[in-house]
């Protein structure tokens, strides 16, 4: 995700400075024009705003509070916009250490998957101050479409969760649904035409009918990180006190994925358990 987001910035002729642990990413967006820094720290004191996009929460504790981080770099007028899925809670620990050093932020993570952030589509829902919000709103707009400002810190991210749990869920529907049309013999093809056109028709949906027509689930979010965000989920529901039933089936369904090796698939690739249960395979006609 980060590295699409990242070529966006460059397109819209944002200067860059880039770090990774993994190369990759790195040298190509150098090639494209950035700049190279080996430490968040070194990416702190050049920035006015740092942007990162982890996987997970103790990745941007380590990035912000840890050895050669943010929080080592002398620059009172940083903005640091953490735009990962974690926990908002994490965010919140993560905003109170960095106050002091007069660094503010902004928790804004996305939902739209590689393609939005491809074509710079996403919708990205920001927690924090309204007034730093307004002053990243434009390097906001170069990298999605729907940029809402949710409410103090944390915000974004409890917004995030939601999202996810109606990701989650409406591809597993989706999932029970298709295999019950293959069992009965149905046209995939034409059913989720049908499905498409109706009340059932949803963004889930429409981004993954080639992968159902295909049967290929090649990543555009993995089973593993979508089973990272359901944790995530079950976390801050026990900790508000809110009833999930639903949620906490189908995190469980993604856990039977990955206990078979399929963490890697695209999270649309809920269907094949789903499959296996009823002995049957979803795929177009050829």
């Amino acid at each position: 995700m980060g590295r699409p987001m990242a070529r966006n910035l460059l397109m819209a002729g944002y200067p860059l400075i880039v770090h990774s642990r993994s190369q990759g990413p790195v040298k190509e967006l150098v090639g494209q024009g950035a700049k190279e820094a080996h430490a968040p720290k070194a990416v702190a004191e050049q920035a006015e705003i740092l942007i990162a996009m982890l996987p997970n929460s103790p990745d941007v504790e380590l990035v912000a509070l840890g050895k050669n981080g943010i929080i080592e770099a002398d620059n009172r007028r940083l903005i640091f916009v953490d735009m990962s899925t974690i926990s908002p809670i994490v965010s919140q620990k993560v905003a109170k250490a960095l106050e002091p050093k007069g660094v503010r932020m902004l928790d804004a993570p996305v939902s739209g998957g590689e393609k939005g952030a491809i074509e710079a589509t996403l919708s990205i829902m920001v927690g924090g101050d309204k007034a730093v919000f307004d002053t990243v709103l434009p390097v906001f707009q170069a990298m999605g479409k729907t940029i809402t400002h949710l409410g103090p810190l944390g915000a974004g991210g409890f917004t995030k969760l939601a999202n996810q749990i109606i990701v989650a869920v409406n591809l597993t529907a989706l999932g029970e649904a298709l295999t019950l049309a293959a069992k009965a013999g149905l046209n995939i093809e034409l059913t989720l035409k049908a499905l498409g056109g109706g009340l059932a028709g949803s963004r889930c949906l429409d981004q993954k009918t080639p992968n159902y027509l295909a049967h290929t689930f090649n990543p555009g979010f993995k089973i593993d990180l979508h089973y990272k965000d359901l944790g995530l989920i079950m976390e801050a529901a026990r900790a508000l006190g809110v009833p999930l039933p639903t949620t906490a089936v189908v995190q469980e369904l993604f856990n039977a994925l990955r206990v078979k090796g399929r963490g890697g698939l695209d999270h649309s690739g809920v269907i094949t358990l789903l499959e296996e249960l009823a002995g049957v395979e979803v795929k177009a006609k050829q």
